[in-house]
């Protein structure tokens, strides 16, 4: 059937979406299939066939879906869920009563879902070489250099190659190359372009400038305004690309959005009981509850095995097929009509390296049939939709938080482990989840950095530290994730104190942002 599918498309010069082709699969019959995409392209006029272009003929679609068997139709239905497009089709069925025919109407849920995922490449296709690190962060750099143009602050905006030997007062767009304090407490950075490299001098009498300075990082993109020449440039601000929302999206619909993350499903620690609290909760007539209509999941799903040494004396399930099959039994109890995003951490069958391709299959298969699961990547973009507005949701699991906290100053005396969020922060100030090379592993791709923060999201939310911490910066609500798990020895050891079993629940039309807990010390 692929084949001659194949084949019609080719005759007709017709272009198609890649993920659309599960939507002709799923006719099952080859003649079904080839009179749905010749009736499109003609309906709709266009030769190149994407989810846009569905959307835009919705109606159409659904006269020619709603004519096939009632297996196709639910077959179809599960299939569009998946791509973020409403069919919103209802079928009737006769029932007979007392002699007297009766139309009864299938349940469905009033609310439909719309959304589009924006994943990360997750495709290396070769062996690594030097060339793909620089490519990388060439691809990263000019990124991060459209968005800091943008910046009206950066007057006389130059290349660094072309600065002359005559001082002047210049604006350059760099990548911080290298950091140190002289005898006089000065700083003393090396920025680099494109076009060369330069050294900018920073006084510690200038204590707002010098703060931002101390707080670079290792590889971050930023605005320098200052005054000097071609060998060296006296620094009086920096600007980093940030973030900032200015129109706050409110939805039309009286919707919710709740954020879970570390499951840590197989552990000793895990704490199953009060998940299952959870589930009865998403269950009940709560009106909180009854309004939740996106779930998600934000990494560290299960425990794993061989994460890290004498794993398997923490493990209540040692095999990594047992323990997401727990985590397929927990999402079989969460209602139909609630669309959850999955994304992996570090202790989920997918590679460490970020950005993480979706959890593996040979690993959880059955997730793979759940249809009201979208497993994503890590990090990934989600857009809602309602209408014309749209509120996008930033997955990262979190990684680089760590680093973050041991490389800032404030951040590191203030113990920020408990207060995770003011770390998020910093990721949104630079656009970037993990700007340092080696705060975490990650594969460089020169055709972009998918850890850069394209758009600003409406929420970022993390998970990985274990403890539920709200903030809000510029706009852009952070949200970093409770857990699922009792102290761990580790944690123990290193003094975290986990906060476990705390759901936040944000709702789309208010904005007001409840924490149900669901914690039983007992």
């Amino acid at each position: 059937m692929k084949e001659e599918i194949l084949k019609t498309i080719k005759e007709k010069g017709i272009l198609i979406e890649k993920e659309l082709f599960d939507l002709l699969y799923g006719f099952e019959d080859i003649k079904e299939a080839k009179n749905f995409i010749e009736q499109l392209e003609r309906y709709s006029g266009q030769k190149i066939i994407t989810k846009s272009v569905l959307n835009q003929n919705i109606e159409f679609v659904k006269s020619i879906v709603n004519n096939l068997s009632e297996e196709k139709l639910n077959l179809m239905q599960n299939i569009f869920v998946k791509l973020g497009i409403s069919l919103e089709i209802r079928k009737e069925s006769s029932v007979v009563r007392d002699g007297f025919i009766e139309v009864e109407k299938k349940k469905f849920d009033k609310y439909v879902p719309r959304y589009e995922v924006i994943c990360a490449n997750t495709n290396e296709g070769k062996k690594l070489e030097v060339a793909d690190f620089v490519g990388g962060f060439r691809a990263r750099y000019q990124q991060l250099q459209r968005i800091l143009m943008q910046r009206n602050e950066l007057q006389n905006l130059i290349s660094i190659g072309k600065i002359s030997s005559q001082r002047q007062n210049i604006s350059i767009i760099g990548i911080v190359t290298e950091k140190r304090i002289t005898k006089n407490k000065n700083l003393v950075i090396k920025f680099e372009d494109l076009t060369g490299e330069i050294v900018g001098v920073v006084k510690l009498d200038k204590e707002e400038v010098f703060k931002k300075a101390r707080d670079l990082q290792l590889d971050d993109v930023v605005g320098v305004k200052g005054a000097g020449n071609k060998d060296m440039i006296f620094v009086f601000d920096i600007i980093y690309p940030d973030v900032a929302i200015s129109e706050k999206v409110k939805f039309e619909e009286d919707i919710s959005i709740a954020f879970l993350s570390d499951l840590h499903a197989g552990s000793k620690m895990h704490l199953g009981k009060n998940f299952e609290k959870f589930l009865s909760w998403i269950n009940s007539e709560n009106e909180y509850a009854k309004k939740i209509k996106y779930l998600f999941f934000v990494g560290d799903n299960v425990d794993g095995v061989g994460i890290f040494p004498n794993q398997e004396s923490f493990l209540e399930i040692k095999s990594i097929k047992e323990q997401y099959g727990l985590v397929v039994d927990y999402l079989k109890k969460i209602p139909n009509h609630i669309t959850i995003f999955m994304c992996p951490g570090q202790h989920d069958a997918s590679r460490v390296a970020e950005p993480q391709p979706a959890i593996e299959k040979k690993y959880a298969e059955e997730l793979y049939k759940l249809d009201n699961l979208v497993l994503v990547t890590n990090p990934a973009l989600v857009k809602i939709f309602e209408g014309k507005k749209e509120f996008k949701v930033l997955m990262y699991h979190g990684a680089s938080i760590h680093g973050f906290i041991n490389e800032i100053q404030e951040l590191r005396e203030s113990k920020a482990h408990s207060t995770p969020a003011r770390a998020v922060k910093e990721m949104l100030k630079r656009r970037h989840l993990a700007p340092t090379h080696s705060s975490v592993s990650y594969i460089p791709n020169p055709n972009g950095d998918f850890l850069v923060i394209n758009e600003v999201p409406d929420i970022l939310a993390t998970g990985e530290v274990h403890r539920l911490d709200i903030e809000n910066y510029n706009g852009v609500l952070i949200i970093t994730g409770s857990c699922w798990q009792s102290q761990t020895p580790f944690e123990e050891k290193m003094g975290n104190v986990p906060d476990p079993c705390k759901v936040p629940v944000y709702n789309l039309k208010t904005r007001e942002l409840k924490i149900f807990d669901f914690w039983d010390e007992k």
